[in-house]
């Protein structure tokens, strides 16, 4: 075993941090987040159900005839999308959709490969090991359950009646590949050489509900994507000419659980309002780590966070207003993974700044003498 590989007991993992490792690292987290924005341009393009089978293997072979393009396309012409929503579509028109998918699904293929591969390679030579191993294997488990979940998303497409597939599923979908991405930052951001700046305790605990907030929203943004809300109540800041639509439009079927999955208008407005909380949070949490930690890292990472999310916030406004155009829809879907990545890494280093700080204080004794 290598110098490197060994076991990290403390949160300062990045003295011993290994530059190949955190390299590869920093891939799959790019890698994910191409991921969620081809993932991202397939729903919006509704190519989700153009592949009806699942074939982890064989399926990484397109069409190569036109014999084999159109036994697909007869496959695709037995699902209610195409009878309710695409009757009389061309093979041409069918290609477009296929290769959206086909590109979305051969991208996970990438990302397993690119997983998968230097794990061991990086394990054969005593580079990865203990706790970062461990680390690492959880993550390659939870690429695996993504796997299936998204398969269990399209087939929740393909049921009779469905033209799309399941909200609730693709939020799940969604929600595990944020997780991924916030384990991946992590442990990247921990293998880091630099020694962190010491940082007090509220600015660790206003990071960890930063984050919080914008794994909420991302979860409440899916549900607004899968239940097409976006495409309705198309004004700001008033919906239907009001700022709170009545009660009998935001539960207006039963039971009243349902309405926070299929109601698209209190889908919309349960996002909108999340997204003040969360804008007004990030910049109240700027305000205060500059206070608390003038000048520092942290500082500096909390007011480019209230800047990240007065963004997306102006972006996720744009897209409403323009009625979810492809290229906004897209963009506000990747830039709220920026955000998250970009919130992990800083409640990663102010966690450390404040083990840090711990650290480096005076014995109990020593203040009270």
């Amino acid at each position: 075993m290598t110098p490197d590989a060994s076991p990290v007991p403390s949160t300062h993992a990045s003295a011993q941090a290994d530059a190949a490792v955190r390299a590869w690292i920093w891939i799959l987290v790019l890698l994910v987040v191409a991921m969620v924005a081809v993932g991202g341009a397939t729903r919006l393009t509704g190519s989700g159900l153009s592949i009806t089978e699942w074939r982890p293997v064989t399926g990484a072979i397109p069409p190569l005839s036109d014999a084999a393009w159109l036994i697909e396309f007869e496959k695709y012409r037995q699902i209610d999308q195409y009878r309710l929503l695409n009757q009389g579509m061309s093979l041409g028109e069918f290609k477009v959709i296929f290769w959206w998918e086909w590109g979305h699904r051969q991208l996970g293929r990438l990302l397993g490969l690119v997983f998968f591969v230097p794990l061991a390679f990086f394990w054969l030579r005593g580079r990865v090991s203990g706790r970062l191993a461990v680390t690492l294997l959880v993550i390659g488990g939870l690429g695996g359950l993504q796997a299936v979940v998204g398969w269990i998303m399209v087939a929740s497409g393909l049921e009779p009646g469905m033209t799309a597939v399941a909200p609730i599923k693709l939020m799940t979908h969604l929600m595990i590949a944020s997780v991924i991405l916030v384990a991946l930052v992590w442990v990247a951001t921990g293998l880091r050489d630099a020694r962190p700046e010491p940082a007090p305790s509220p600015v660790a605990r206003g990071a960890a509900i930063l984050l919080g907030l914008v794994l909420f929203q991302i979860a409440l943004g899916a549900l607004v994507a899968g239940s097409r809300a976006g495409w309705t109540f198309n004004t700001w800041p008033l919906m239907d000419g009001r700022l709170i639509p009545p009660m009998a439009t935001l539960f207006a079927s039963t039971p009243w659980i349902g309405n926070f999955v299929d109601n698209v208008a209190l889908v919309q407005f349960n996002h909108r309002i999340v997204a003040y909380l969360l804008v007004g949070y990030a910049l109240w949490h700027a305000w205060s780590t500059r206070r608390l930690a003038p000048g520092t890292r942290h500082a500096r990472q909390a007011l480019a966070l209230a800047g990240l999310c007065l963004a997306q916030a102006a972006l996720g406004i744009v897209t409403l207003l323009l009625v979810v155009p492809l290229w906004a829809g897209l963009a506000h879907q990747v830039f709220a993974i920026v955000v998250l990545a970009m919130a992990t890494a800083h409640l990663r280093m102010a966690r450390e700044a404040r083990s840090v700080a711990v650290e480096t204080q005076p014995p109990r004794a020593a203040v009270t003498a």
